[in-house]
Order: C-alpha cells, then structure tokens, then sequence
C-alpha cells in the first residue's frame, strides 16, 4: 500500500523498479507509471543482492518481521537505503557495518516514527527541550462495528503495537509499560473525540536524544481498545504454539487470518492520518511550546491512501536528498538527524507541501 505511493512518486523524476513477491500488485503499478517491476521473495538475502546490485538507492518497504534482515542485505551490498520497515530490532547493530560499507541508511522514514522525528530533530538542534509528545492514528472515516478500525498499513505490524511493551522517558527515566496502557479522550478539529493510548513509538529517541520527558501513543476511535485487550489477553495474539486436534497451531496466525479481512480498506475508502506532535522546553531563555497538527485525507484523484501519503512522501523527501548528494552522513540515521539540518528540515515540509500535506504549527511563549 505504501510502497505503491512511493514508487508512483519516484518513478515521476528517476527509473524506479518495484519488487514483490504478489505478481497482482505489480501489474496495477505497471498500469500506472513506466515502472519495471519484477516478481520475487525479500525474505531470501541472496535474491536482495541480485536485485539491488545494479541500483543507485532501495526503499525497504517490507513488514516489521522482514526489516532488519533486508536492511542488513542491502548496507552489505553498499548501496544507500531509506527504510520504513517497523521492526523490533536495534537498528544500531548495523552502524559500523554501514560506515564500514559507506552507506547511507536512513531508517523509521515514514509519518511516525518518521516526521514526528525529523520536526523533534529540527527544535532539539535550537532549544532545550523538556517535553515531547506524539500523538498519531490512521482512521477509516465510516466507523464500522465491532473495531472502528482498518489497517492502514502493514496489519501484522498493528497488532504488533498492540503487544509489544511501550517505552517512555519520565522524570529523566526510562519507564516500561503495557502497550494499550493510559487511555486518555482527546479532542481534535474536524474529528471529534479519539481516545489515545501507549505504544512503542519513540524508538531511536531512546537513544539519541536527552528529553527528560517522551512518550508516543496511538490514537483510535473510542471503543476500539477493549475489544483489542479482551483479544490480547485471551491470548489470541500469542506466538506460542497450543496442539488442536495434535496439529501445533500460533494463535496469532489464526487471528490475523480472521482479523485481517474485517481490517482491509476497502477500494477508494475514504480514510485519514491525525498526528499532533508537541515539543516543549526553553529556547531564547523563554518557556516556548511547538505544536505540529496534521490532518490528511484519502486523496481520490491519485486513489491514494492518507497513510500512504504521509509515510511515503516522507520516505520519497529523503530519498531525493541523498540521490541529489544534499544529505550525505554516513551509518545509520534515524530521522531525527536529519530534521537537525536546517536545510534538509525545510526541503522534506516543502516537499510534502507541494503534494498537500500541510503541518499547521502554532508556537506559545511564556
């Protein structure tokens, strides 16, 4: 779904070759653009080598279970990678490997983890920051019973957010608690009330940045997060083998295979992204708070996604700065690095400016 947008975007400026391992979606994508496209399985790194080889720059666009090894592939083979696979591993084992092979991998590129970083990245760089908050959800607009939920992206990547631990920085410490955990009701523009919850979004910010104050939480329809708490703890999400009828069967298989149907857009459903990114902290001396808003819609003309968008336009940003030679560190770069870059931050807004997606920022002084 995302990687479609992405290539139809490159694809209006470079020669761009589309792989997947599902033949149907590579024939829509050939019906739209000049774009090669080539049938293959990503899980194996010997086909990764053969097909990256002759290239100039890969866009990982694969699930989370896929991600690091792709990664790994392709810095191995020395060729630059923007990457926006939401896996669980350290992206930092591969730093040297970079640096020793000269490659340029941006990683997490996408709405978020992705832009909320690079907008992080560009106040961190010019103010002490106190306090940082992300607040992000990708909704269908008809809110259908039981989930009110379709997945925008990757659906075994979504119930990862629903299982893995969450991570947040309070007080200067680093704080562990259930993913779903701290509901909250909060109120935005246009949408109305959502409800918000813990996930594990903050990533390399663990790591790369000193805020005495960080957490990220999902935003859904009210409501959604019982019906996911009574599946997690029923254990419908395990990956722990149970014997039915003497055949080992992964409840999450099962789940997925059921649930995955329910979570599917359908064509041309009208969907948005709601993000709201709050940084606070002292900057000139004064206690200064930035708040980005985005809202992004299903766009009907180019039958593209809003999650699409938002993760894809970022990727396909940064892409173009390390093809045009502007953004050239080397080693794994989260995008918070990047935002840092004052030029590099006001080429990716403008960037997805030209294609309507807007961040609305207001800014209060104390």
């Amino acid at each position: 779904m995302v990687g479609r947008a992405i290539a139809l975007d490159l694809a209006q400026r470079y020669d761009v070759t589309a792989v997947d391992l599902d033949e149907q979606r590579l024939t829509r994508i050939r019906e739209e653009a000049p774009i090669r496209t080539i049938t293959a399985d990503l899980s194996q790194a010997e086909t990764i080598k053969e097909l990256v080889a002759d290239h100039d720059l890969v866009i990982g666009a694969v699930p989370g279970f896929l991600g690091f090894q792709t990664l790994k592939t392709v810095i191995e083979c020395g060729k630059d990678i923007v990457d926006i696979s939401f896996f669980p591993e350290d992206p930092f084992q591969l730093d040297a490997l970079a640096k020793e092979k000269n490659v340029t991998a941006v990683i997490d590129c996408g709405v978020a983890p992705g832009m909320c970083n690079i907008l992080l990245g560009y106040h961190n760089e010019r103010m002490t920051v106190e306090r940082y908050e992300c607040l992000v959800g990708g909704l269908p607009v008809k809110r259908s019973w039981p989930y009110q939920y379709k997945a925008p992206f990757s659906p075994i990547d979504v119930i990862e957010e629903y299982t893995r631990p969450a991570r947040m920085v309070i007080d200067g410490k680093l704080v562990i608690r259930e993913a779903l955990s701290d509901p909250e009701y909060i109120e935005f523009d246009e949408i109305g009330t959502l409800e918000a919850f813990n996930t594990d979004g903050l990533r390399t910010l663990l790591k790369t940045v000193k805020i005495p104050n960080m957490r990220e939480k999902t935003l859904r329809y009210p409501g959604h997060i019982e019906y996911i708490k009574v599946l997690r703890e029923t254990g419908f999400f395990s990956k722990e083998p149970i014997e039915i009828n003497g055949i080992p069967i992964r409840p999450l298989d099962v789940t997925a295979k059921l649930l995955f149907p329910k979570w599917r857009l359908d064509p041309d459903e009208p969907e948005f992204t709601i993000m709201r990114v709050t940084i606070q902290g002292i900057e000139n001396g004064q206690r200064t708070e930035y708040v980005y808003d985005l809202l992004d819609r299903f766009d009907p003309k180019t039958k593209t996604s809003s999650m699409a968008r938002t993760t894809g336009y970022t990727c396909t940003a940064v892409a173009t700065l390390v093809l045009g030679g502007i953004f050239t560190q080397k080693g794994i770069i989260p995008p918070e690095y990047l935002g840092a870059d004052e030029r590099c931050f006001q080429a990716v807004l403008g960037y997805q400016k030209e294609r309507n997606i807007n961040y609305k920022l207001s800014c209060k002084e104390e």
